[in-house]
């Protein structure tokens, strides 16, 4: 049981930093697989996929001035680009940072921009909550 959760809560929070990977079907699987409660499993995606968006907020908050480094996650165009976006939109772009592709840049750019911390982690928190509850409505409407 414990290893359930902890899969669920390390896939997704994996998958919000650089690392491609693809929590909704791990969460999808293990509601199909397993007779775990769904809403913890819901909760521990949510949870870890947010606090691993917060990485990307950190990094934009505190590493920035590494950005012209070879190994430094995000470009100079996804950077321009989720600015741009996040400076016209403001924080309510934040409920689409659960997005493949701009998700991550939209959570590093609200780093760079100062967004308060809690002000990012509800709505962050808000978007990839409803994501994590549309696969998990979705995998117990189709489980047979």
């Amino acid at each position: 049981m414990f290893e359930v959760y902890l899969t669920v809560f390390g896939v997704s929070f994996l998958a919000a930093t650089l690392i491609p990977m693809s929590s909704e079907v791990v969460l999808a699987s293990l509601i199909s697989a397993t007779n775990q409660d769904i809403f913890i499993l819901w909760l521990l995606a949510t949870v870890g996929n947010t606090l691993g968006g917060m990485i990307n907020w950190a990094l934009g908050v505190y590493c920035l001035r590494w950005q012209d480094r070879k190994w430094f996650p995000f470009k100079a165009n996804q950077h321009d680009r989720a600015e741009k976006w996040f400076r016209r939109y403001g924080t309510w772009t934040l409920l689409l940072a659960w997005l493949p592709i701009v998700g991550d840049p939209l959570t590093f750019a609200a780093g760079i921009l100062r967004v308060r911390l809690y002000v990012f982690v509800v709505f962050v928190s808000a978007g990839r909550g409803a994501r994590y509850a549309i696969v998990a409505a979705a995998t117990q409407h189709f489980t047979w």
